[in-house]
């Protein structure tokens, strides 16, 4: 208790007021308990409190070159990994088992395996977990393509701590990263797939920061296409009211096999750079999908 009174001192002298657009707004006390109690918003946060992540999203529509989602071992930890689909009423049933044993779990999320708002799945979900476990905070880690789209189903549902994964602010080098997005019924490539891309990404993060959710900011870190690029996404999303951006090493697969990922001295100088525009993520720990508990102590027995 005391070292939640400690942050909210903290939160209140450092963090107390974003700047969005030119404007300063003060955080209000319902967006402090989101950082407050959250494990990936606050670093003191993870060593008391827990999350779980809810599998139920499988469906995707954009191919990131770096991403593969066929592999399942309980040793490896990062997005897009889970042992099983759950079925919405699956999944509470699972939240309900964890929370008799563990009551420091603070976060219902969704992250995947595939892209959570391309899923019917996770608001059927989200409305059963609000409707039977209401203090729990609700969170959606997305690619941000049907951010704008789905932003009234979010509020609707309660969600207020939001993920969005930005690797470009600009099309040239996002169109390295993604192979294609499919959007309202169509398939897009190259330049264009980007350029729709990073538009709703960026105006659905406006918005959702308008409607007082929590943002962080994930953007993975691939040596040799956007590693020059990453300070200037930190710059863009910094001004725009973001709280915390999370630098992620890329890890070497699929299309990107091929790279060597940054090194832990690469990732640093970065994160310095960054951090002139905005609060980094420096505990983050790739959490599958499926993940249940402390951030790098997962409770893998329930996701057998």
């Amino acid at each position: 208790m005391n070292n939640s009174k400690e942050e909210e001192r903290t939160l209140r002298s450092s963090f107390q007021i974003a700047e969005v657009e030119g404007k300063k707004v003060p955080w209000d006390p319902s967006q402090l308990r989101k950082i407050q109690e959250h494990p990936c918003f606050s670093e003191k946060a993870a060593h008391l409190f827990g999350r779980i992540h809810l599998p139920v999203a499988p469906k995707c529509n954009i191919q990131c070159n770096y991403c593969i989602r066929k592999f399942d071992c309980v040793n490896e930890s990062r997005p897009g990994v889970t042992s099983k689909i759950l079925k919405p009423r699956e999944a509470i049933e699972r939240v309900r088992d964890v929370l008799k044993r563990h009551h420091w779990i603070k976060v219902v999320a969704v992250a995947g395996p595939g892209e959570p708002l391309f899923n019917e799945e996770t608001f059927e979900t989200f409305r059963l977990a609000r409707k039977e476990f209401p203090r729990l905070m609700r969170c959606v880690s997305t690619n941000g393509l049907l951010l704008l789209d789905k932003m009234k189903d979010l509020v609707d549902v309660g969600v207020g701590n939001l993920t969005v994964t930005i690797n470009a602010v600009d099309p040239n080098i996002g169109a390295k990263i993604y192979s294609f997005v499919e959007y309202h019924g169509m398939r897009y490539e190259g330049e264009e797939a980007a350029r729709i891309l990073i538009k709703n990404q960026l105006e659905g993060v406006k918005e959702a920061v308008k409607e007082g959710m929590v943002v962080k900011v994930n953007t993975v870190l691939i040596p040799t296409i956007n590693d020059h690029h990453v300070i200037e996404v930190a710059r863009r999303v910094g001004g725009m009211g973001v709280y915390m951006q999370n630098i992620i090493p890329l890890i070497p697969q699929y299309k990107f096999s091929h790279i060597p990922p940054p090194t832990p001295e690469e990732k640093k100088k970065i994160q310095e750079e960054c951090g002139k525009y905005i609060r980094q993520m420096i505990h983050c720990r790739r959490c599958r999908s499926d993940a249940v508990g402390k951030l790098g102590r997962d409770m893998w027995r329930y996701m057998r």
